[in-house]
């Protein structure tokens, strides 16, 4: 019975990742611990601090953002934001085109 009911707390906590990923089919799933408008404060601090030009960018901005992985769901939870990030990603401390996503069932 236990392995019946590990069995369905992982496919619980898979589903809501796997359709998050299905609609991010077009960048990299991130969990970031915010996703700003890069006309804030922080984002034009963060952009410089890697050399981006700050006048360049229009797209949402993800700040200090780690990938997230379908694979090994356990591990790979999201406390802060989860967004599918399209643009060019700079170690992580920066990443660029960031759409927040739910994964909430």
């Amino acid at each position: 019975m236990f392995a019946r009911l590990s069995a369905f707390t992982l496919t619980a906590l898979a589903l809501p990742l796997l359709a998050v990923a299905n609609s991010c089919s077009s960048g990299t799933l991130q969990c970031c611990n915010s996703v700003q408008d890069p006309s804030s404060k922080a984002v034009q601090t963060a952009l410089a601090d890697v050399g981006v030009n700050v006048g360049d960018i229009t797209v949402p901005v993800g700040l200090t953002c780690d990938p997230i992985t379908v694979i090994g769901v356990g591990s790979n939870q999201c406390s802060s934001q989860a967004a599918c990030c399209t643009g060019n990603n700079y170690n992580g401390a920066v990443v660029l085109g960031c759409n927040p996503v739910n994964v909430g069932v």
